[in-house]
């Protein structure tokens, strides 16, 4: 192993892999001992293994939680989606995973297609700093974002203000439709969420093992049979090797 890597991922001697506790699909449980679990714990450890050291979970309650700590020594890897605005402080990986994001629409609403929702008027309700959020950001031309920043109430903020869209993610937006009869998720997507491991910027050294690393995992089929252990087949697609 390059020493250059152990001193950039493993300063305090352990692996320090922030997690993003808001994704459902990729922190799907909780360990015995307390520790997060589900597919992005689990590649976490995998890398953990790889380098020869324990794994220490540093949760945060969202991504741009984790994105703020960039810069205060708090981990060495994150698992949160690459997204340009984040890119400019975190070095990322390509994808290992992707989760299709599109909008939740009550009953009645005349909006039939994604590119509906884009027009003047319209109001979608959105997680603040999501990836989707920050993808729509930069994306939308007419409709207004109506910002969340309370862990998991976007879904309430969206019926209390009764407003015209609720971005997400498809397998979240499935199981908002049930509490909301007669609302409908839109088929396709306006963007597909790459979830990534990124580190520090200046840390290429640990970028280059990372990206070895994703590219192994996506090769071996170890991300697929991850997805099969923790339940979430169908809600998570594994990128195919290549398909950067």
């Amino acid at each position: 192993m390059d020493a250059n890597v152990i001193a950039e991922l493993t300063p305090t001697g352990t692996l320090r892999a922030a997690i993003n506790m808001a994704n459902m699909l990729l922190v799907t449980s909780e360990a015995p001992n307390g520790d997060p679990a589900g597919v992005a714990p689990d590649m976490a450890a995998d890398i953990a293994g790889r380098l020869g050291v324990g794994v220490t979970y540093v949760p945060y309650a969202s991504p741009g939680e984790v994105g703020d700590a960039v810069g205060r020594d708090e981990w060495d890897i994150a698992l949160i989606a690459a997204e340009p605005s984040r890119a400019e402080h975190i070095l990322f990986t390509t994808a290992y995973v992707e989760i299709e994001a599109t909008y939740l629409v009550p009953p009645g609403s005349p909006l039939q297609t994604v590119e509906d929702v884009d027009a003047p008027g319209i109001r979608i309700a959105t997680m603040a700093r999501s990836a989707y959020d920050l993808y729509l950001t930069r994306t939308l031309q007419h409709a207004e974002l109506v910002r969340n920043t309370e862990m998991g109430g976007t879904f309430d903020m969206f019926v209390a203000e009764k407003l015209d869209a609720l971005s997400g993610l498809r397998p979240a937006l499935i199981k908002n439709a049930l509490e909301m009869p007669g609302s409908r998720v839109l088929d396709g997507r306006y963007t597909a969420v790459q979830q990534a491991i990124g580190c520090k910027k200046q840390n290429t050294a640990a970028g280059a093992f990372l990206q070895s690393v994703v590219d192994d995992v996506r090769q071996s089929g170890l991300v697929g049979r991850l997805i099969e252990k923790h339940g979430v087949v169908g809600r998570l697609q594994a990128v195919a090797p290549g398909a950067d």
